[in-house]
């Protein structure tokens, strides 16, 4: 299958909405149990790439929406500004063809060349394939919880995964560039 690479933008997000119901629906990937409308989607687009994450659509040649990845913040208070979480999502026929992979790729370069120091991956219901990809792109496995969710009739737990971008820990980030401004108030 091929597949392209490019920012998202808001006319995605109907098919965005698309994606992330049926993973709602039928995975274990969101906690979450009711599909946010297309207008909340958009409202929770609108507020990761104000801020200057990133946001990624993968399509084929015809530009169907394939999946999706966007960084944004781990937690909100100030000193967690050089760490981002990710999140990924694909439509069921893209699963399993390298798409979440490269979605993976692209966004630990673009989070490295923005400054951020370290990437997050809180894998809900600890999915096998999601730990392999990230494992596979440099993430080491950092904590499990246990029961942290109860979805399908189920308890689910979570895996927390973590990866350095950058230089890390190894230097003092620059608290007057991006994302030091990050939550400036």
């Amino acid at each position: 299958m091929s597949f392209l690479l490019r920012d998202a933008s808001n006319a995605d997000i109907p098919a965005i909405a698309d994606i992330y119901r049926e993973s709602v629906l039928n995975g274990v990937a969101s906690y979450e149990i009711v599909p946010p409308s297309e207008a909340e989607l958009a409202l929770r687009f609108s507020a990761i790439v104000s801020q200057q994450y990133p946001y990624i659509a993968a399509t084929d040649a015809d530009g169907v929406l394939l999946g999706y990845a966007y960084a944004s913040a781990f937690r909100t208070r100030p000193a967690y500004r050089w760490l981002v979480e990710d999140s990924i999502y694909l439509a069921p026929e893209a699963r399993g063809r390298g798409i979440g992979k490269a979605l993976l790729a692209e966004l630990i370069t673009r989070c490295t060349g923005l400054g951020f120091r370290q990437m997050a991956a809180v894998i809900g219901g600890a999915s096998p394939a999601s730990i392999a990809l990230h494992r596979a792109a440099g993430f080491e496995e950092v904590g499990l919880m246990k029961g942290t969710g109860y979805k399908h009739g189920r308890w689910l737990d979570t895996m927390f995964m973590q990866r350095v971008l950058g230089e890390g820990m190894g230097t003092d980030p620059d608290p007057s560039a991006y994302p030091g401004t990050l939550f400036a108030g």
